[in-house]
């Protein structure tokens, strides 16, 4: 395991490059989110695996609280942030801690969550709000091409489908989960109270578009399959506060990875059994970021308010090719 400490600043989210192995991303804030500023950070894994180094820094004047990178360029990343802006940062163009390229300002409050398109032609990002709306933008636009209301509480992630194209997920305070398709925004295509609790996280299975994984406050991982969206199809159990975020592998089609309130990260498999494979316990906060290496099988790197990132592979996971 290799681990990084962001002095003075607690982490948030974590995104490995779509192209670069070693490379990765952290989104921090000052004081827990609740005052003061944010900063991104770009580490790299040393080229024996066992250190990181940081490679350059840019700060923000609120907390960051997600992050996510381009598909199509390995210099762009957007950030999202307390004050209620998106920021895009060109590291080609931006020097060391300097500021952003483009700024975005449209919500009302926080934003929770923001996700790049995974369809190769859409070059399109997602925000989702506090403010209970979620938009979508082309990078190169000033304003938002279109603005999805349905939720009724604060929208805590918004994540596109991995493989259909104009499609997201949102979840939700109000504890619905809610599919849509970008080019109808007057009302979500599908929509379930997926919990009773407030729904923290959403994810889409990498192997199946039809199967998708939430995670709430009442410590519940529910899996849905869009072809029999009235029940979700198992229900994983052992987190005793609220689930975070939950990710599915993009290596194993039925494990995926959660983190949460109750500092741990846990590996599942949703087709062999309702508990954990593993629970890892290496954070002494409430575990926030989560996210797997595409290009390095079954490596990890979690993120929390203990300052600490690590990056490992899951020893449950060391039998799977």
């Amino acid at each position: 395991m290799s681990t990084f400490f962001t002095t003075n600043r607690h982490g948030y989210s974590v995104r490995f490059s779509p192209f670069n192995p070693d490379q990765f991303v952290v989104a921090s804030s000052q004081f827990y989110g609740l005052a003061g500023g944010g900063t991104l950070y770009f580490l790299e894994l040393t080229p024996d695996g066992c250190g990181i180094v940081e490679k350059r820094t840019h700060h923000w004047t609120d907390g960051l609280f997600d992050v996510t990178w381009s598909e199509s360029n390995p210099e762009i990343i957007v950030s999202g942030s307390g004050d209620g802006s998106v920021q895009l940062w060109n590291t080609n163009v931006s020097s060391n801690n300097g500021p952003p390229s483009m700024v975005y300002r449209e919500h009302k409050k926080e934003i929770y969550s923001v996700d790049w398109s995974k369809v190769p032609y859409e070059q399109l990002f997602i925000s989702a709000s506090w403010d209970s709306t979620v938009k979508i933008w082309d990078p190169i636009r000033n304003n938002s091409l279109s603005t999805y209301i349905g939720h009724t509480q604060l929208v805590y992630n918004a994540v596109f489908a991995a493989h259909i194209p104009n499609t997201f997920a949102s979840v939700s305070g109000d504890g619905f989960l809610k599919i849509w398709d970008i080019l109808c925004y007057d009302l979500p295509i599908a929509s379930i109270k997926a919990h009773d609790g407030e729904v923290l996280t959403v994810d889409w299975c990498k192997h199946d578009s039809n199967i998708l994984a939430t995670g709430a406050s009442d410590g519940l991982i529910r899996i849905w399959d869009l072809r029999n969206f009235g029940v979700p199809i198992t229900e994983l159990k052992g987190n005793e506060f609220a689930v975070r975020k939950v990710q599915f592998s993009p290596h194993n089609f039925s494990v995926l990875a959660s983190v949460g309130y109750d500092f741990t990260t846990r590996i599942w498999d949703f087709k062999k059994s309702n508990e954990a494979m593993e629970t890892i316990k290496h954070h002494s906060e409430f575990t926030y970021g989560l996210d797997w290496n595409r290009r390095r099988r079954n490596q990890l790197a979690d993120c929390g308010w203990d300052s600490l990132v690590h990056v490992f592979k899951p020893d449950c996971l060391s039998d799977k090719i």
